[in-house]
């Protein structure tokens, strides 16, 4: 699986090229990804946008760059109509407003997705961050792009935002520390390779400890 990393500043979003076909997650700033995207593959040959949640971090430049491409956009459905909610996506507390986009898949809990080169993702759908919040999972390389369910050093997603849920975080998390994961693709932060596993498990006693104020 080939992984090409985007961030285009300090709060943006991390997003991911994998297979030069799927692009996860898209940040805020459209002109500067688009260029990114550019310098790696033809626009047109881009086929799904992945996003893992619907906060505008995540979400702003689905829209155009879905224009440009062609690409269809995908999200679960339980968060696809609060795409254009300006509260629940958190872009008001950006000054934003939220992406004019139409989910061209809504995904599920389990469901596989074909990036190409013989791969699939795993779908995993980890609320509590948000009602539709996912994982996406590839077993041969063991890696998992993480949205803002964990991240590394221990790190978990705020839940205090409109549609979070604590005791939902937790349980999420539970699923992710039975995975075998080699490599951490995270929402925000550096991708990490050391002791995923660990980490995870750091993530899960932190969520569980909230639970107990």
């Amino acid at each position: 699986m080939q992984v090409r990393h985007f961030n285009a500043g300090l709060y943006d979003a991390n997003s991911y090229l994998i297979n030069g076909k799927v692009l996860v997650d898209t940040g805020m700033n459209t002109p500067a990804l688009m260029a990114a995207i550019e310098k790696n593959i033809d626009i047109k040959s881009l086929e799904l946008i992945i996003l893992t949640h619907c906060h505008i971090d995540h979400t702003a430049a689905a829209g155009e760059i879905a224009e440009k491409s062609g690409a269809r956009v995908a999200i679960h459905r339980e968060d696809a109509p609060l795409l254009k909610d300006d509260g629940v996506s958190a872009a008001s507390l950006f000054g934003r407003r939220t992406p004019q986009v139409e989910p061209g898949m809504l995904l599920e809990d389990g469901q596989r997705i074909n990036i190409g080169e013989g791969e699939e993702l795993e779908v995993i759908h980890t609320p509590g961050h948000t009602p539709g919040g996912i994982c996406l999972y590839e077993p041969v390389s063991k890696s998992l792009f993480s949205g803002d369910t964990v991240f590394p050093g221990g790190s978990i997603g705020r839940t205090d935002f409109e549609g979070g849920s604590p005791s939902a975080l937790t349980a999420s998390i539970s699923k992710l520390a039975a995975l075998d994961i080699r490599i951490l693709y995270p929402g925000h932060g550096s991708i990490t390779s050391d002791d995923v596993k660990r980490q995870i498990e750091m993530s899960l006693s932190m969520s569980r400890g909230f639970l107990r104020f």
